[in-house]
């Protein structure tokens, strides 16, 4: 979990939208269950949203500062390459869509 420590002021909202049971998506839970704690351990005040519903693609936003919003694709992943996606998405610059 060492590249998700204290991130930028910049990233105002980080969400995560998943199925509770598609095997899809296991890679992105098995991620949230690992990464979740470091991620609020190093920023409590940054609003992490999860959200799973039956059929959803596996996806995390990034909503940056200006309502600049990004994401990516998690779907068929394993959980160390969640990590890298969600480690690229929030290193992604601000700046343009």
């Amino acid at each position: 979990m060492s590249a998700i420590k204290k991130l930028s002021p910049a990233i105002k909202e980080l969400r995560f939208l998943m199925c509770q049971s598609g095997q899809a998506s296991s890679g992105a839970r098995q991620f949230i269950q690992t990464a979740y704690p470091y991620l609020k351990k190093h920023n409590p005040d940054l609003p992490v949203l999860i959200r799973e519903a039956r059929g959803t693609p596996a996806r995390a936003f990034a909503r940056f500062e200006y309502g600049v919003e990004k994401h990516v694709e998690l779907d068929n992943l394993s959980s160390a390459d969640v990590q890298t996606k969600v480690t690229e998405l929030l290193n992604a610059p601000s700046t343009s869509s």
